[in-house]
């Protein structure tokens, strides 16, 4: 049973109450919110995503609810809370659901030491992906939103998941966050793709989240490998164009983009190895998504 077969008064009632139980990729996830006004969007983002019950094992119990005290009615604030614990400092009432998004985000990065976590978007063609590391302003997520709606299948927008055992990438599938001027160039890039409504003012500007496509989450458990690795920049009025990358220069791209290559040791250094080298790796500049979508329809198909 999908997310999408339960009724919004459904949904509603059990994300008040018991909470919604659903996987996310390698993860199970409890979702609770004593925020009403979240559901819908929430049952939208998720709407593909496999409903799981109550005898499976949930890896984050993660909520959002209200202020405490006057915060309920006077400047309403919402609190994110991971297994009774409150992490983060409660934020504007009105980001409840980007704080969701990046409370799990902090789950997954805090927790999943058993592998290689790094900060990138990740897409795949057939069972080859490509990793898009890149530091924030520089277009990779709306990259990541165009290729995901020309065909391309959504592993990650924001955690890209590496097996240490296998080096196989493994896909979450969640929501892509959007900031800025990149919501409304993806509303017209791809107007039949669900975004949320903007929010205004958060600490990374106005967001909003793109739904995963139905392709994406059903096929979130095929075996994917790393096949190129693309450090992109969004350049106003550039050509797209592909620089090599030495692996040098590569490995170090992905090891400072490792949230978690500190703790792993020899076996993240391992991991990031043995990525860079199954990778064709590239610099890439771009400013219009089209250009942009031909050059990796290019790389895609001079490996087939």
């Amino acid at each position: 049973m999908k997310v999408s077969e339960l009724s919004s008064a459904e949904f509603s009632e059990r994300l008040a109450g018991d909470g919604i139980r659903l996987a996310a990729g390698p993860f199970n996830c409890r979702l609770q919110s004593g925020v009403p006004e979240i559901a819908g969007e929430l049952s939208r983002l998720y709407a593909h995503h496999p409903l799981i019950d109550d005898t499976q094992f949930v890896d984050f119990h993660v909520g959002i609810q209200p202020g405490h005290g006057v915060r309920r009615w006077l400047r309403p604030q919402a609190r994110f809370i991971v297994d009774s614990i409150e992490p983060f400092t409660p934020l504007p009432r009105d980001q409840s659901l980007p704080m969701l998004e990046w409370g799990l985000n902090w789950c997954i990065t805090a927790y999943s030491q058993h592998i290689l976590v790094i900060h990138a978007a990740s897409v795949a063609r057939g069972n080859r992906a490509a990793i898009l590391p890149a530091p924030p302003g520089s277009g990779k997520s709306t990259l990541c939103a165009a290729l995901v709606n020309r065909g391309w299948r959504l592993l990650s927008d924001e955690l890209t998941l590496i097996r240490l055992d296998t080096g196989e990438l493994m896909g979450l599938a969640r929501p892509v966050s959007l900031k800025n001027a990149s919501i409304d160039i993806i509303r017209n890039y791809a107007p039949d793709a669900f975004l949320t409504q903007p929010v205004l003012d958060t600490t990374k500007g106005t967001v909003a989240l793109m739904a995963p496509t139905q392709a994406s989450v059903e096929a979130v458990d095929t075996p994917t490998r790393a096949a190129w690795m693309v450090l992109p920049r969004y350049q106003a009025g550039s050509d797209a164009r592909l620089t090599p990358m030495g692996n040098g220069a590569a490995f170090m791209q992905l090891a400072d983009n490792a949230m978690n290559y500190h703790i792993l040791g020899a076996r993240g250094f391992e991991a990031v190895g043995r990525t860079v080298d199954q990778c064709r790796n590239f610099s890439f500049e771009y400013s219009r998504l089209d250009d942009a979508i031909a050059v990796f329809e290019q790389l895609a198909g001079d490996e087939t």
